[in-house]
């Protein structure tokens, strides 16, 4: 097989590679900071061509204008995650959203549930073998590849090669686009007071040894800047951030005592800035794997003294974690929460744990809080993990261990870690929610 001869066969503009899809047809892209700008700009832009096209994808650092209103009449939006460029068509009605848990999306496209006619990817120039790399995205990507019928890879030669379920023959994609740009990158967040205190909350949750499994933003960076001290910490997280470059960096992290894929980071997606991207590059002790492999729950409970940590926008005094709704408007999506909270609750060793981090108050723009710890959920939001699942809930006032905790119990521990302003509420509504005191 002359792998060069397909690959200068298959080498097109955005506006050839385009004209591969049908009306009608689903179109899936890759996630994150692996979507293909200049493809989907294309297909936006040659839109007479079609009729009826569906657009599915988690995460979009894109411009999203597919999902616009003025786009509807081609394009409906249907995501499994949400985004600020995507958001707003599914409150106006054009989008919709479809909850799923993030590691079970492989196995839905496999099944033909979640349909798949075109995958749009990013990937390297192929290596001297023919093997282009999809660097920044395994997740759902590997297996969109393998079901569709119609692959567009835009070829970026900034993208870095990264080990693991990562490699695809120049002969399983059908269109070539090649467009050199930076990747997008996501500047390490602004640590405030309020983090810094969740992060030291956090911290002392964590001991030497543990895996570790945390997102991107101020909480997650604030929680591994108190790390530095540590040994032999492990990661097997949905992605990782700049923050872990760091304590590797520092010796913290030497991934010896996780249990499974000893020596290795394991993630199933990069979002973070070029110094990121560099350090994965090429690097044997990251790999990147399909989410329905680094976020099963039976993989995670294998893990050793796991600790994973999110973030939520709300908390009931039940223990019930709303994480991506705002009252009926989808801000998210359920993404790996629940599929690393079960994982922990299930742990071999018994010592996983999950702790939901938060700021005790949102502040809006006009400089008014609202307590992020309420007696009942808004109306109309969803459940992100339930009370059942529910386990440690940490504030910048402190930390509440819901699990084989009654209502009351659960209450009292959360109203002592809300903010201050609202605890003297709280406890009134608690003495109405509960016929009791305080």
């Amino acid at each position: 097989m002359d792998w060069k001869k397909i690959y200068e066969d298959r080498t097109m503009s955005a506006d050839e590679a385009v004209k591969l899809i049908q009306s009608g047809d689903t179109v899936v892209l890759a996630h994150c900071v692996a979507e293909p700008v200049a493809v989907v700009d294309a297909m936006v832009a040659n839109k007479n061509l079609y009729k009826d096209i569906t657009v599915s994808h988690m995460v979009t650092l894109g411009k999203g204008e597919y999902s616009k209103p003025e786009h509807s009449d081609v394009f409906r939006y249907e995501g499994w995650f949400t985004s600020p460029s995507t958001r707003n068509s599914i409150a106006q009605g054009h989008g919709d959203f479809i909850p799923v848990f993030f590691h079970e999306i492989p196995s839905l496209i496999r099944k033909d549930i979640l349909h798949v006619d075109v995958m749009m990817v990013t990937v390297t120039p192929p290596d001297e073998h023919g093997y282009c790399n999809i660097g920044v995205s395994s997740d759902y990507t590997v297996q969109g590849i393998k079901s569709a019928r119609t692959v567009i890879a835009e070829v970026n030669d900034q993208v870095p090669t990264v080990f693991g379920e990562t490699f695809v023959h120049v002969s399983e994609i059908d269109a070539f686009v090649e467009n050199s740009h930076p990747l997008f990158e996501s500047a390490p967040a602004k640590i405030t007071e309020v983090e810094e205190a969740i992060g030291k909350n956090c911290a002392s949750l964590i001991d030497d040894g543990a895996t570790l499994q945390l997102g991107i933003g101020a909480i997650p960076d604030a929680v591994l800047a108190q790390l530095g001290e540590k040994k032999h910490l492990g990661i097997h997280s949905e992605m990782i951030a700049d923050g872990v470059v760091d304590l590797y960096e520092k010796g913290a992290i030497d991934c010896s005592q996780k249990g499974i894929d000893e020596g290795k980071m394991v993630v199933t997606f990069l979002m973070g800035t070029k110094k990121l991207y560099d350090f994965c590059d090429k690097n044997p002790a990251v790999e990147l794997r399909p989410v329905d492999y680094v976020n099963h729950p039976e993989v995670v409970s294998q893990l050793k003294n796991l600790v994973c940590i999110n973030s939520c926008v709300q908390v009931d005094f039940m223990g019930q974690i709303v994480s991506d709704s705002i009252g009926t408007k989808q801000i998210s999506g359920v993404g790996g929460q629940v599929d690393f909270v079960r994982g922990a609750a299930m742990s071999h060793d018994g010592k996983g744990i999950s702790i939901m981090a938060m700021p005790s108050v949102t502040v809006k723009k006009d400089g008014t809080k609202i307590s992020k710890v309420v007696p009942y959920i808004d109306h109309g939001a969803a459940v992100t993990t339930s009370r059942n699942d529910a386990d440690y809930v940490v504030t910048e006032y402190g930390i509440a261990r819901l699990k084989g905790a009654n209502l009351k119990e659960r209450a009292r521990q959360l109203i002592n870690i809300a903010h201050p302003d609202f605890r003297d509420e709280l406890k009134e509504q608690f003495k109405e929610r509960f016929n009791a005191e305080f």
